[in-house]
């Protein structure tokens, strides 16, 4: 992990709610299932031992992963940013291509990401173009489909 991982305040908070639930909720209820189900005897048959013990793989095989995010992130706060002229995390960004198509997008998180919902994150291809651009830019960016460019037409912050 060579870049920052930059997250929002709401990014990190679900990151961390995930990890207690797994910790707290889901992993100790799971032990003693596969404590209960060691204790019945032959364990090569017995599925709620075999399923409980893959599933406790998983989950400490998240845990792991959610604790590495949280320890590499760099929380910022997307209302704050210095300089609301131009592109930085947390922007609300409408682009439009050369067939006058117009897209919104936000830059969030690599962990907060949603493409469906307009939410890219800040190391994908369009978001590395996008940003320091200001009003009126144009960027091009080498998408899978081929090499398209945007314009910035409009640039929202969140209020803090």
């Amino acid at each position: 992990m060579d870049d920052p991982n930059y997250i929002s305040p709401a990014g990190y908070a679900a990151l961390q709610a995930e990890y207690h639930e797994l910790f707290a909720g889901e992993r100790p209820a799971l032990v003693e299932t596969v404590s209960w189900a060691a204790g019945n005897g032959d364990r090569s048959e017995n599925g709620d031992y075999l399923y409980g013990k893959k599933r406790l793989r998983e989950i400490d095989r998240r845990l792991g992963w959610l604790s590495r995010r949280m320890k590499a992130a760099s929380v910022i706060d997307p209302a704050a940013p210095a300089d609301r002229t131009r592109v930085w995390f947390g922007a609300c960004v409408t682009i439009v291509d050369e067939t006058e198509r117009e897209r919104v997008v936000t830059l969030v998180g690599d962990d907060e990401t949603d493409a469906g919902a307009g939410r890219i994150g800040w190391n994908a291809p369009i978001a590395r173009a996008l940003r320091g651009a200001a009003i009126g830019d144009l960027r091009r960016v080498e998408l899978p489909a081929g090499e398209r460019e945007y314009e910035v037409i409009a640039i929202v912050y969140p209020s803090a």
